[in-house]
């Protein structure tokens, strides 16, 4: 199994961009975002929180960020490129078997989603209702669907595993399977599998889709 992870799509966030990135108080507002984000909904968190969880003023605040939505959107760019980060290191190690490197991409997509699960969950109530985090989100998922599938067609093209649902599509509802469970998982929000069992479940299911077989592959 090989793919090559690409590059995080830059877009505008309605930030300054003339400034260094990583500045003491840039990463305190972020922090201060995600602490609260663990303890209630981004429209319970306001510009003042923000700042003054970062220990800064309210004109502060605005010289680093537009709004709220856009720390959200920073920090999804910052967790999807430690996600593309973590993939880049499994695609770079070659695997002894095609279920020990599936395995270790669905186990890098969840551990990083995981350490930032309040997050996560926050970007899918807010994809709803904030056309830039749709947006943003949209661009990534077409990226790891891509990759998910060019996979799938390097296995199909080593005879190990068999033809079937074009890959592109079966890619798409594979990677929209994970979003989906692992936002229930998070979030409790309907029926849901144990965070124990996550990667096992899911990785049985991407095994039996691609190769008929969750057995020896």
């Amino acid at each position: 199994m090989s793919a090559a992870p690409g590059e995080v799509p830059s877009a505008g966030r309605g930030r300054r961009p003339a400034r260094a990135s990583g500045d003491d108080r840039e990463l305190a507002i972020l922090a201060t975002a995600e602490r609260l984000l663990a303890e209630r909904p981004l429209g319970a968190i306001s510009v003042d929180d923000l700042a003054r969880g970062a220990g800064i003023s309210r004109p502060t605040f605005y010289f680093y960020f537009a709004s709220k939505d856009a720390v959200l959107l920073s920090l999804l760019d910052r967790v999807v490129a430690e996600a593309d980060t973590a993939m880049q290191e499994v695609f770079g190690r070659p695997a002894r078997t095609a279920r020990e490197g599936w395995a270790r991409a669905i186990g890098a997509y969840y551990e990083t989603f995981r350490d930032h699960r309040a997050l996560t969950v926050a970007w899918a109530e807010a994809r709803s209702v904030n056309d830039e985090v749709r947006s943003l989100w949209s661009a990534v998922f077409e990226r790891w669907v891509q990759q998910c599938a060019d996979a799938i067609e390097a296995e199909r093209s080593r005879g190990a595993a068999p033809a079937g649902l074009p890959a592109r599509d079966l890619a798409i509802a594979l990677t929209s399977m994970n979003e989906r469970v692992l936002y229930a998982t998070f979030s409790g929000d309907g029926p849901s599998v144990a965070e124990a069992d996550v990667v096992e479940v899911l990785l049985g299911i991407w095994l039996s889709a691609i190769y008929g077989t969750v057995g020896s592959v």
